[in-house]
C-alpha cells in the first residue's frame, strides 16, 4: 500500500499540475458539449430580433421559420454523418432533387401509385449516395473530389430526366402528405417538420447509444487508430454514406410535400446550406467531434437570421453577409478548441 501511495504522490499529475484557467474550463465545456455554443447564439439571436420586432416571436412567424428549415435541416442530418467521418458531401442537394423528380414524375407521367414512386425515389437517393461511398472507400478518392464530380453528374441527370419541366402534384396524395398542415396550439407546422425532428431524434440515439455511432466517431477522429483497434473503417465509412442517402431520400419527400411537386431548379444552394448548418452547429470539419442536434440548431440559426433581418428591413445582402460571418466564426471556434486541447 505504501508503494502505491508513493506512486500516486509522484505521478505526473502531481509533479506537473494542470492550471485550470478560465480558457481551459471553457474549452473543456465546449469540447464536451459541441452544441452549447450554437445554442447560445440561437437564444441570443431570438432575444435580439424579438426586441427589435415583436412580430418575430409570434407563433405564426416561428412556425414559418421551422417550415423553412425543414428541408435543409433534414439534409443536414445526412451531411453530419459524413462530416463526422472527416468527409464532406457536395452532392446532397443534387441527390435530393433527383430523387424528388423521380418520385413526382413516376406519379405524374407514369401513373404509378404514390407509395411505389416514393420507394423508387428513395432507392435512387440511396444508390446515388452508395456510389459516393464506393468511390471513397474502394478507390480511395478524397470525398471532396468525389462529391464535386457527382454533383455535376447528378445535376445533369436531373436536368436530362426532367427535360427542364417542373411537375405539379395534386395535394392529398402520398407524396404531398409531408406538406400537410398540423396545428399545435398557435403553431402551424407540417408533417415534414415533424419528420425532420424525428430524423434528429433517431440519428442522435444511433450516434450516442449504438456501437455503430461510436465507431463512426472513432473513424472520423483517427481512422488509422480506429483500424488498429479492430474497427472495419471502410465498412463504417460506406455505411455512413448509405444511411445519409436514406436521409436524403426522406428530405426529397419533405421537399415534394413542401412545393406540391418537383422542380429541377429547387435546392440550388442546398449543398452549401447543409454544410453551413453543420459547421455553425459545432460539428468539426476535421471529423470525430460534434453532435447531430447542433446541425438542427445551425439550420435554425440561418433561418432566424434571414427572417429576423428581413423583419428589421435589412438589405438581403446583409443576410448573406451575416451567414458568412457565422460560418467563419464557427470554424475559428473549432480551431481554437482543438489548439487548446493539444
Amino acid at each position: 500500500m505504501a508503494d502505491v501511495s508513493t506512486a500516486e504522490e509522484t505521478s505526473a499529475d502531481h509533479l506537473f499540475p494542470i492550471d485550470e484557467t478560465p480558457a481551459r474550463r471553457v474549452h473543456s465545456l465546449l469540447h464536451r458539449y459541441p452544441a452549447l455554443s450554437p445554442m447560445l447564439v440561437l437564444v441570443l439571436a431570438c432575444l435580439v430580433f424579438g426586441f427589435a420586432n415583436s412580430r418575430f416571436i409570434q407563433p405564426t412567424n416561428l412556425s414559418i421559420i421551422l417550415q423553412q428549415a425543414a428541408v435543409v435541416g433534414a439534409l443536414a442530418v445526412g451531411q453530419t454523418l459524413i462530416i463526422l467521418t472527416a468527409g464532406i458531401d457536395l452532392s446532397v442537394g443534387a441527390i435530393m432533387v433527383l430523387s424528388s423528380l423521380v418520385m413526382a414524375k413516376l406519379v405524374s407521367d407514369g401513373g404509378l401509385p404514390g407509395i411505389v414512386a416514393l420507394l423508387v425515389g428513395f432507392a435512387v437517393a440511396v444508390v446515388a449516395a452508395l456510389l459516393n461511398g464506393l468511390l471513397v472507400t474502394k478507390i480511395n478518392l478524397p470525398p471532396f473530389i468525389v462529391t464535386l464530380g457527382t454533383l455535376s453528374i447528378f445535376t445533369a441527370a436531373t436536368l436530362i430526366y426532367a427535360q427542364g419541366m417542373t411537375i405539379s402534384l395534386t395535394p392529398g396524395g402520398v407524396l404531398t402528405w409531408t406538406g400537410r398542415d398540423i396545428s399545435l396550439g398557435g403553431f402551424h407546422l407540417t408533417v415534414g417538420v415533424l419528420m425532420m425532428l424525428a430524423l434528429y431524434a433517431l440519428s442522435a440515439y444511433a450516434l450516442r447509444q449504438t456501437a455503430w455511432g461510436k465507431h463512426l466517431y472513432a473513424t472520423g477522429d483517427d481512422v488509422e487508430a480506429a483500424r488498429l483497434a479492430g474497427i472495419r473503417t471502410n465498412r463504417v465509412l460506406l455505411s455512413a454514406y448509405v444511411v445519409a442517402g436514406a436521409v436524403f431520400g426522406i428530405a426529397a419527400w419533405i421537399l415534394v410535400g413542401r412545393i406540391n411537386g418537383a422542380d429541377p431548379n429547387a435546392g440550388l444552394n442546398a449543398n452549401l446550406e447543409s454544410i453551413t448548418a453543420v459547421v455553425i452547429g459545432g460539428t468539426s470539419l476535421f471529423g470525430g467531434r460534434g453532435a447531430v442536434v447542433g446541425s438542427l440548431i445551425g439550420a435554425l440559426i440561418v433561418q432566424v437570421f434571414d427572417n429576423g433581418l428581413a423583419l428589421a428591413g435589412m438589405d438581403p445582402n446583409y443576410q448573406v453577409l451575416a451567414v458568412g460571418l457565422l460560418v467563419i466564426a464557427a470554424v475559428a471556434a473549432d480551431q481554437w478548441i482543438r489548439s487548446v486541447k493539444s
